[in-house]
């Protein structure tokens, strides 16, 4: 076993191991080799992949969360590790790597993540679970009809609107978020590199909701081929309560499903009642839990 830095040619072999591991995620090889050789801004991002007898078997990544106003802390993002090589100290190593990687950055809060039947992991190092995360998956085929668009409301895409008016609104939209830091420090240059230049991010299917003209809510669309990621679906609080949200999110699966799209994915905190009744109205069915997990570094 070696334990080492990632590096952009190690992209194929993550994916094909991600989408062992969590199938339900959504991210492809050429937006996980840009991630890996053009960090985040300003995160002090990395990764880890763990080899054995030459071949990816495992991989993590640690930064310092720079989109919340909580000072000094990080995540240790989504351990992955190749079933057939569970159980040789893999997982431990790459964690520890991880944490290593964070500790000499200040950050004393760390946040990770883990399968409900990998809780047991977690605690034994040194993480609490937090909060419960559902993943749920919609097939296209059984999207529901798209109502007719109410008076004074256009459903433009992406493609062509202002990033600018985008992460404003992204930013307003999105920041009461539940979650175990508020998401409160979204700066534009992050959300340019997250959303507007993400190499997955569809512009023409993503839809914005404008209302009497001004943007108010939206649903943003990450594609891989055939399997899409809504990323993020939100809307201002002074028009939430009106539909504004599922107009928006169906107006974009519809899209997507034109282009090709066959299933979509999407995840949402527990306590994150509106959204997740929202999708239950438009099909999606659970199909994994994750735990958010907190650990503090001395």
């Amino acid at each position: 076993m070696l334990i080492r830095t990632a590096h952009p040619d190690d992209a194929p072999a993550v994916v094909a191991l991600r989408a062992l591991v969590y199938p339900y995620l959504v991210r492809g090889v050429e937006s996980t080799r840009r991630m890996i050789a053009e960090p985040p801004p300003g995160e002090e991002w990395t990764a880890f992949v763990a080899e054995v007898d030459g071949r990816v078997a495992g991989w993590v990544s640690a930064y310092r969360n720079g989109n919340t106003s909580e000072a000094d802390f990080g995540d240790v993002s989504l351990l992955h590790v190749h079933p057939e090589q569970r159980g040789r100290g893999i997982g431990a190593a790459l964690l520890g790597e991880a944490v290593g990687h964070l500790r000499p950055l200040g950050v004393r809060r760390v946040r990770t993540w883990a399968l409900t039947e990998s809780l047991p992991f977690a605690c034994r190092h040194g993480f609490t679970p937090s909060r419960e995360l559902r993943y749920s998956a919609l097939d296209l085929r059984a999207t529901p009809p798209l109502p007719d668009t109410p008076d004074g409301v256009r459903l433009p895409p992406l493609a062509g609107l202002d990033p600018r008016l985008m992460h404003t609104l992204h930013v307003a939209a999105s920041s009461d978020e539940p979650g175990d830091a508020p998401t409160d420090a979204l700066s534009y240059a992050s959300w340019r590199y997250e959303v507007w230049d993400n190499l997955g991010l569809d512009r023409a299917a993503s839809r914005a909701v404008e209302v009497d003209g001004e943007l108010v809510a939206f649903s943003l669309v990450k594609r891989d081929g055939d399997r899409m990621w809504s990323d993020m679906t939100a809307t201002l609080p002074a028009f939430r309560g009106r539909g504004l949200a599922r107009l928006a999110k169906l107006a974009a699966l519809h899209r997507a499903r034109a282009a090709g799209v066959a299933v979509a994915y999407t995840s949402n905190d527990e306590a994150n009642v509106p959204m997740l009744a929202v999708n239950e109205r438009l099909g999606y069915r659970p199909v994994a839990a994750q735990w958010s997990c907190l650990a503090e570094l001395s």
